[in-house]
């Protein structure tokens, strides 16, 4: 990855390419950034340009024997950790277990997240995490001499979802690492991340990216084609990844925007069946699955809500939730915004924390019926 494929942050850039020219490279540094903000794909270009032998002013040269192996992922001294999940294959799971799919799912986008990424996994009821036994690999790995490069270095890609124990383990290692260690965090929700990690990391906030780079790096999508690009950089709000999504709406989507139509219809009809059925349903889909679906539709509600206010310009939908908005909205007001929220909270609450789905949506379900009405 080449800084110069990274859409936006220009500033963050610079001030990566002065560490690295200066020699004040931190062994240990904390990308945080919101979803689709270009975090990773940065985290990878720092990597490479740290590595290069034939270093340029402003990116890595691409053609020494480091830029290439980068390219494919495969060299000796950049190492990754991620969430992943257990399988009647791997009982244990560590992240090398899947990198051939994670080599993959890099070399072709950058720019994805963890819903997607526990799609290709193929995460169903199980909750994806950097369980407690990784934190032995990446010692083990990080207490050998580099092979070729300069810097051996670690990428931890959503570090929040570590396990405890692992995050204890590590902390001796990211206080006083092996001599030229880089570590490079990459986290959506820093303030999830333990404490005693995140002081001992250099933060680097990211953005989500602005606008004009947003734009430019969207006309050179072919399904852009023919799309209102200026309406999608409205809608993805910095998020690269949604700006694809939306230009290719994928099946989640889809899928949860057809469950919340579902949920608030029979809700308002009081259809009680309907509601049972859709509560069994939503019970067997997945806990990564379920979790997507609740985030939704806080997001839904809250645009919902603002619509109401006739400003287009504080909206964010897309042309089939706006469609579906216009007779909804209105039953989306003051007196009820605040307990249906909460209701979605605290699903999503319960459900990360291994409740029973089947009685979480049920009350979902019913509860909504009671706060449409109002």
């Amino acid at each position: 990855m080449f800084f110069r494929q990274v859409i936006g942050q220009e500033g963050i850039k610079r001030s990566l390419l002065q560490s690295v020219n200066d020699g004040r490279v931190s062994h240990a540094q904390l990308f945080a950034g919101p979803d689709g903000s270009g975090n990773l794909p940065l985290a990878l270009a720092y990597a490479q340009y740290v590595s290069c032998l034939n270093k340029q002013e402003n990116d890595s040269c691409g053609e020494c024997p480091s830029c290439r192996k980068y390219h494919k992922l495969i060299h000796p001294d950049l190492h990754f950790v991620f969430p992943v999940v257990k399988t009647p294959k791997f009982k244990d799971p560590v992240s090398d277990n899947f990198l051939e799919e994670w080599r993959a799912t890099v070399t072709k986008n950058a720019y994805f997240d963890l819903d997607q990424w526990f799609g290709l996994i193929g995460a169903e009821n199980a909750q994806g995490l950097i369980y407690s036994n990784e934190s032995e690999e990446i010692i083990r790995k990080l207490n050998l001499k580099s092979f070729e490069a300069e810097f051996k270095v670690m990428i931890i890609w959503m570090p929040e979802k570590m396990h405890v124990a692992c995050a204890n383990k590590l902390l001796k290692m990211i206080e006083e690492p092996p001599n030229k260690t880089l570590f490079l965090l990459v986290a959506e929700n820093e303030e999830d991340l333990i404490v005693t990690i995140r002081s001992r990391c250099q933060l680097v906030k990211f953005p989500p990216i602005d606008d004009v780079s947003m734009k430019e790096a969207l006309v050179n999508v072919p399904e852009a084609d023919g799309a209102n690009v200026d309406t999608i950089v409205h809608l993805a709000r910095g998020n690269f990844r949604k700006a694809l999504e939306l230009l290719q709406p994928d099946e989640v989507s889809a899928f949860n925007l057809e469950s919340f139509k579902e949920l608030m219809r029979s809700s308002y009809g009081r259809k009680f069946l309907d509601l049972f059925t859709w509560s069994e349903s939503m019970s067997n889909i997945g806990r990564e699955k379920q979790k997507s679906f609740l985030l939704y539709g806080m997001k839904l509600l809250r645009e919902n809500f603002v619509s109401n206010l006739k400003n287009s310009e504080l909206v964010f939908m897309d042309d089939n939730e706006a469609d579906f908005s216009k007779r909804f909205a209105p039953f989306i007001n003051e007196r009820n915004i605040i307990q249906l929220s909460e209701l979605f909270e605290e699903a999503f609450n319960h459900i990360a924390m291994n409740g029973n789905p089947r009685i979480i949506f049920t009350d979902v379900a019913f509860k909504t019926t009671k706060l449409i009405r109002k």
